[in-house]
């Protein structure tokens, strides 16, 4: 029985250090080697829709129109799609509004709530052109952001453009110990390194875009991560998913950390209804592609049970082997640092040796809730916005 629990020990050791440290690696020193090197040519400007979904977006969606409406971009090869999913602010009117001041922006509001999902669906039927932007209502470009989006199309390989997303915080935020945007910067450099390997399976919501041919449904019945499955669809075709490091977009952290944890929550429940969609990368003929899927996505999805079984099978063992014992304490201490962090927070005070691990350990539990919820059947297609 030992013996047993010992291998199950380092084999689940193994995937979350293979997950964490070893894929980053590799993907890195891959990305040096075989770097699909951004485009170059400045004249190339194809015909590109922005698509956005919106639900009661009040306070952010003028400035965003208006901030479209300052990039350095060809406007006769521009359109613009902004869907109102039943919003009962001012929405409505304010796209209304500015319907009639940019010829190049087209609403639809629904009466209904169908979800981002269900909007995209919805846009895509009345977009004309050969590039898809994908934003949201609350992201800042910068003027040169969707030239520098575009450029890698000039590729034909290449189906699919992340931009670089930047969370931006406040001293107020930052007291209060929301950690995402330091836990972020290691996942732009992952995204970066899959990026330049044509690999990239997870685009950031806020700045994306793909080939229109290779745009698939998103699915509506039940719920998935609309980005997600966009990315893996494009993938899966065959194709490259390139990181553009300067099409720079911004977006504001949650205001605390239950923001956070609530956005967590419905992403991860809708993220293994996005594995079913797509479960067929893992066993594909494109082995990098799986053992990427598997590392940087499917493994993170379960780490709180793999985390849970390591501590669990570390105290059985740390009686007989010294090295598990060492990191059954180390484990304690993780924990314990988590504790202190979240005791900090209560009180407003940001330490990072603390408030990291208690980020971490906040986002894996929203993690296993979003698991027990997915097989529970309670996410749904219809959600509310994370409040930043």
């Amino acid at each position: 029985m030992l013996i047993i629990t010992e291998i199950l020990f380092y084999l689940i050791f193994l995937l979350i250090i293979n997950s964490f440290f070893i894929y980053p690696l590799i993907v890195y020193l891959l990305s040096r080697k075989n770097n699909i090197e951004s485009a170059t040519s400045n004249g190339y400007c194809p015909s590109v829709s922005i698509l956005i979904s919106a639900n009661n977006e009040e306070k952010s969606i003028e400035e965003r129109i208006k901030n479209i409406a300052l990039l350095n971009y060809d406007f006769t090869k521009l359109e613009v799609f902004v869907g109102s999913d039943n919003s009962t602010d001012s929405t409505n009117e304010i796209l209304q509004r500015l319907e009639k001041e940019y010829k190049w922006l087209t609403i639809f509001i629904s009466e209904k709530r169908r979800g981002k999902a269900g909007i995209l669906n919805e846009l895509i039927l009345k977009v004309k052109n050969e590039i898809l932007v994908f934003t949201d209502a609350n992201t800042e470009f910068k003027k040169d952001t969707l030239t520098n989006l575009v450029r890698d199309f000039s590729r034909k390989k290449v189906g699919g453009v992340c931009g670089k997303l930047v969370l931006t915080d406040d001293e107020r935020i930052r007291s209060e110990g929301v950690e995402e945007s330091e836990y972020w910067k290691y996942e732009t450099f992952i995204k970066q390194c899959e990026g330049k390997c044509g690999v990239l399976i997870a685009a950031n919501g806020g700045i994306f875009a793909i080939r229109k041919e290779l745009y698939k449904n998103i699915p509506t019945e039940k719920a998935v991560t609309d980005d997600l499955f966009l990315s893996l669809a494009v993938v899966s075709q065959g194709y490259l998913f390139a990181y553009a490091e300067n099409a720079l977009a911004f977006e504001s952290i949650g205001k605390d950390m239950q923001a956070e944890y609530d956005r967590k929550l419905r992403f991860s429940a809708t993220n293994f209804q996005t594995f079913i969609e797509h479960k067929s990368l893992i066993l594909g003929k494109n082995h990098f592609l799986a053992y990427t899927f598997l590392s940087h996505k499917v493994t993170r999805w379960v780490l709180p049970w793999l985390l849970l079984l390591l501590f669990i099978s570390s105290i059985f063992l740390a009686k007989v082997n010294s090295l598990i014992f060492l990191l059954m304490v180390l484990q304690m201490f993780f924990y314990l640092a988590a504790f202190i962090g979240w005791m900090l927070s209560l009180v407003k005070v940001r330490i990072m040796i603390f408030s990291l691990p208690y980020f971490f350990v906040v986002s894996n539990v929203a993690v296993a809730m979003g698991l027990i919820r997915f097989l529970k059947k309670e996410h749904s297609v219809i959600w509310e916005a994370t409040k930043r």
